[in-house]
């Protein structure tokens, strides 16, 4: 089945067409700024930019940086305010011509990826997968099935702040973090994790897990860890087969 796959993040919108039964992206990925600010109307309006880019008519899965729930942005997260309440599915269906939208959070996505055609494929117990992204997502799994919307980026921090503000990717661009001192700060937020949760395994995604072999050297934790095969590109597979699943 062939899926129109968008991953909407802090900072950008991308989209591919996915065959969900490979899990393989069969266009090339397109992707746009997130619109500031970030506003329902402005998000959905940038979303059917992408949509009419590939001339797309189907079913459209997509992948949601907050909590959601039947289809409902429960927080806003890395987005504006404005979208706490909003029925995500309803709002971008009505601003791209009444497209079926079925919309999952962003880390859950990339784990459903990664689960089922990634490194996570035959993984048992406890899974999670981390995002590292505008903001640190997280994607928990038991036995291959998915646990929805737990948000351990924001859990708190040393400083009583949510830890994402300090050890995101954004962190390092804003902060001017060299990778030795992201590593650092990267490498703390893992530990909460691994205290908290006693996964079995982690995957580490997101775009800034394509640099990881810049600051690996500092990742010193017990847990088993792997990088993601779809790295950057799991969120927009996983939304597209979640969106087939539910078909």
């Amino acid at each position: 089945m062939e899926v129109l796959g968008i991953d909407i993040g802090g900072t950008g919108i991308k989209g591919a067409i996915v065959d969900t039964l490979t899990g393989e992206m069969i266009s090339k990925r397109y992707r746009l700024d997130t619109p500031q600010p970030s506003t329902p109307e402005a998000l959905a309006k940038t979303v059917k930019k992408l949509k009419d880019h590939f001339e797309w008519n189907g079913l459209v899965g997509c992948a949601f940086p907050t909590v959601v729930i039947n289809g409902k942005a429960i927080y806003s997260s890395n987005l504006d305010d404005s979208w706490v309440g909003t029925q995500i599915d309803e709002t971008l269906s009505e601003y791209c011509d009444g497209l079926k939208f079925t919309v999952i959070n962003d880390a859950d996505a990339a784990g459903i990826a990664e689960m089922r055609f990634g490194v996570g494929k035959g993984l048992a117990g406890l899974v999670i997968t981390i995002t590292i992204g505008t903001g640190l997502g997280s994607g928990v799994f038991y036995n291959g099935q998915l646990i929805p919307n737990f948000e351990l980026g924001r859990i708190y921090g040393h400083d009583g702040n949510v830890i994402e503000h300090y050890a995101a990717g954004s962190a390092k661009t804003r902060d001017e973090l060299s990778f030795k001192e992201y590593g650092k700060r990267f490498n703390f937020f893992l530990n909460h994790v691994q205290r908290i949760c006693s996964p079995d395994h982690i995957i580490i995604g997101g775009g800034l897990s394509k640099k990881i072999h810049k600051f690996k050297k500092h990742i010193k934790i017990n847990t088993p860890y792997s990088v993601s095969a779809k790295l950057n590109n799991s969120g927009i597979i996983g939304a597209a087969m979640y969106a087939a699943e539910k078909a």
